[in-house]
C-alpha cells in the first residue's frame, strides 16, 4: 500500500480569523491518505499486469509522484473480457438476477460512496488537482445521485405491446447489449465512472472500464466498493492503462459488444473507426466542445459576468462544456470585458486543499504547456491579453486565469478547444449575426444565452446546433437530463432515460394466435 502526504499551503490569501471560522464549519480532507488500490480489478480480484509493467501517477499540484499503478494492456483486456463474457452468459448469476436486485446493488454502491465520500474527495483532489471542497460538494454528490437515479430505473425498463395486423400478439422488450467497454477521461474521474457504470449495469450489461492513466485512483477504489456492495464476479472490471494500448484493445475487441467513450474528438474518431472495423460495436461518444455563450445587452450583467466566468474557469477550464466563445452585444462589450477582467483577477489559484482556492492546477505539464501555447497563439494573432497568460508558481502545473478581448472568429483560440483557464470575449451586433457565428463550428455540445427577453431566448435556443442550451444559467447539468452533442461533439446521449437506451437492444416478439380480440 502507498501513502501520500497532503501539503497545506503556508500562505493563505484571506483574513486568518475568517479562515479559521470557515475551517471549523467545513469538512476537512483525510490527512496523509493511504492509497489502497493500485492493481487491475478483474473478476472481483486484484491482479498484477500480465506484462509486469507499472506506470507512475502524479500530484499535479506539486508534480510529485503519488504511487505506481499496474499497467493493463491487450493481454489484460483479454482476461477482463473473458470474465465479463462469463458473467453475462445465459444462466449466470447476473443474467438470472431480478432487475430490482440489480437496482439494490447500485443503491448499495451509492451508499458506500457516500460513506467514504471524504476519503474519495481527498484522493480525487490529490490525483487530479481539483479543489477539495467543490470535489466533495459537486463531484461526489453528482456521483452518488447518478448511481441512485439509475438504481431506481433498473426495474422500470419497459417494453410495449403493439396492435399488429392479423392474428398475432406482438410486444417489445429491452435487453442488455452484453459486454460494454468504457473509456473515461481525467477531468471528472468519479463522475464519469458513475455516468458509465450506472446505466450499463442497471440494464444488465457487464463492463470493462478503463480510467484515464492520469487519474485511476478513485476509479480503482470504486471497484473495491462494487465488490463490497455485492456485485457478482466479472460484472465490473477496472483496467488502468494507456489509450494506445488498453484503450485501443477495448475499442477493437471482438468480445466487446458496445463501447462508450468520453474524451477528445480526435480519439473519438479512432474509437469509432476501430469499432466499425472490428464487430460494428454499438457506440456512444461524448467528445469535445467549443461552446458559445451569448450575452445580450438586456441581460442581468452581474449574473452574466459571474456565470460566464464560472462557465470558463470551473475545473481550471478543463471541461468539455466550457463556454469558451463568449459573444457580447456591442453596446455592453467594454463594460462586460472590464467586469470579467476584474473577476478573473480576483480568482484564487492555489493548493487544492486550501479552502479558499477556486482553481487548482492543470492535470499535467503537457496540458499546461498546451494551454500556454494557445495563449501565445492568441497574442500572436492579435487578440488583446487583458490579464493572466503565464504559468503560476514554482512547482505544479498552474496557469493564471487569462482573459482575451478583441478576439475574432478566425483565431485559433476562438476555433479550437483549449481545455484551460482562458476566456475569449467577442463582440456582435445582431441576433442573426450571432446565431450564424455561434453555429459556425465543428462542435455542438452546449450553448447558453443571457437575456431578459423570452422571445430572444427561444429564438436563440431553437436555432443553435447544440445538444444542451441554457437560458440565464450555465453548467446546469443534472442526472435526470440527457447530455450529448451535435456534429463532432459526439454520438448518442448519456444520463436521463435516454442514457438507458444506449445500453439496450430492442427486441420485437410476435406470437401467432388462434384468434384475437381488441
Amino acid at each position: 500500500m502507498t501513502s501520500s502526504k497532503i501539503e497545506i499551503p503556508g500562505e493563505v490569501k484571506s483574513d486568518p480569523a475568517a479562515l479559521m471560522a470557515s475551517l471549523q464549519l467545513m469538512p476537512s480532507p483525510v490527512p496523509n491518505p493511504e492509497i489502497k488500490h493500485t492493481k487491475i480489478f478483474i473478476n472481483n480480484e486484484w491482479h498484477h499486469s500480465v506484462s509486469g509493467k507499472v506506470f507512475a501517477v502524479y500530484n499535479p499540484a506539486t508534480g510529485e509522484q503519488i504511487c505506481e499503478v499496474q499497467e493493463a494492456d491487450k493481454a489484460d483486456v483479454d482476461k477482463a473480457v473473458q470474465a465479463a463474457r462469463l458473467a453475462f452468459s445465459l444462466g449466470s448469476v447476473w443474467r438470472k438476477m431480478d432487475a430490482s436486485e440489480r437496482g439494490r446493488l447500485l443503491a448499495k454502491l451509492a451508499d458506500l460512496v457516500e460513506r467514504d465520500s471524504v476519503y474519495l474527495a481527498t484522493i480525487e483532489s490529490l490525483n487530479s488537482g481539483k479543489p477539495f471542497l467543490p470535489t466533495l460538494f459537486v463531484d461526489l454528490q453528482a456521483t452518488i445521485k447518478t448511481l441512485r437515479y439509475f438504481a431506481g430505473y433498473a426495474d422500470k425498463i419497459h417494453g410495449t405491446s403493439i396492435p399488429m395486423d392479423g392474428e398475432y400478439l406482438t410486444f417489445t422488450r429491452y435487453e442488455p447489449i452484453g459486454v460494454c467497454g468504457q473509456i473515461i477521461p481525467w477531468n471528472f474521474p468519479l463522475m464519469m465512472t458513475a455516468w458509465k457504470l450506472a446505466p450499463a449495469v442497471a440494464c444488465g450489461n457487464t463492463v470493462v472500464l478503463k480510467p484515464a492513466e492520469q487519474t485511476p485512483l478513485t476509479c480503482l477504489y470504486i471497484a473495491a466498493l462494487a465488490k463490497e456492495a455485492g456485485f457478482p464476479p466479472g460484472v465490473i472490471n477496472i483496467l488502468p492503462g494507456y489509450g494506445p494500448t488498453a484503450g485501443a484493445a477495448i475499442a477493437s475487441h471482438m468480445g466487446i459488444d458496445k463501447v462508450a467513450f468520453t474524451g477528445s474528438t480526435e480519439v473519438g474518431k479512432l474509437i469509432q473507426e476501430a469499432a466499425g472495423k472490428s464487430n460494428l460495436k454499438r457506440i456512444t461518444l461524448e467528445l469535445g466542445g467549443k461552446n458559445p455563450n451569448i450575452i445580450f445587452a438586456d441581460a442581468d450583467l452581474d449574473v452574466a459576468v459571474e456565470q460566464a466566468h464560472q462557465g470558463v474557469f470551473f475545473n481550471a477550464g478543463q471541461c468539455c462544456t466550457a463556454g469558451s466563445r463568449i459573444y457580447v452585444e456591442d453596446s455592453i462589450y467594454e463594460e462586460f470585458v472590464r467586469r470579467s477582467v476584474e473577476r478573473a483577477k480576483r480568482r484564487t489559484v492555489g493548493s487544492p486543499f486550501d479552502p479558499t482556492t477556486e482553481q487548482g492546477p492543470q492535470i499535467s505539464r503537457e496540458q499546461q504547456n498546451r494551454v500556454l501555447e494557445f495563449i501565445q497563439s492568441g497574442i500572436s494573432e492579435g487578440a488583446k491579453l487583458e490579464c493572466g497568460g503565464k504559468a503560476l508558481g514554482l512547482k505544479g502545473f498552474f496557469i493564471e486565469p487569462t482573459v482575451f478581448s478583441n478576439v475574432t472568429d478566425d483565431m485559433r483560440i476562438a476555433r479550437e478547444e483549449i481545455f484551460g483557464p482562458v476566456q475569449q470575449i467577442m463582440k456582435f451586433k445582431t441576433i442573426e449575426e450571432v446565431i450564424e457565428r455561434a453555429n459556425n463550428s465543428d462542435y455542438g455540445l452546449v450553448a447558453a444565452v443571457f437575456t431578459s427577453d423570452i422571445n430572444k431566448a427561444m429564438t436563440i435556443t431553437t436555432a443553435l446546433q447544440a445538444g444542451t442550451v441554457w437560458i440565464n444559467c450555465f453548467n446546469a447539468l443534472s442526472t435526470q437530463c440527457p447530455f450529448g452533442g451535435y456534429k463532432m461533439s459526439g454520438n448518442g446521449r448519456e444520463l436521463g432515460e435516454s442514457g438507458l437506451r444506449e445500453y439496450t437492444e430492442q427486441k420485437t416478439i410476435t406470437v401467432k394466435m388462434v384468434s384475437k380480440n381488441s
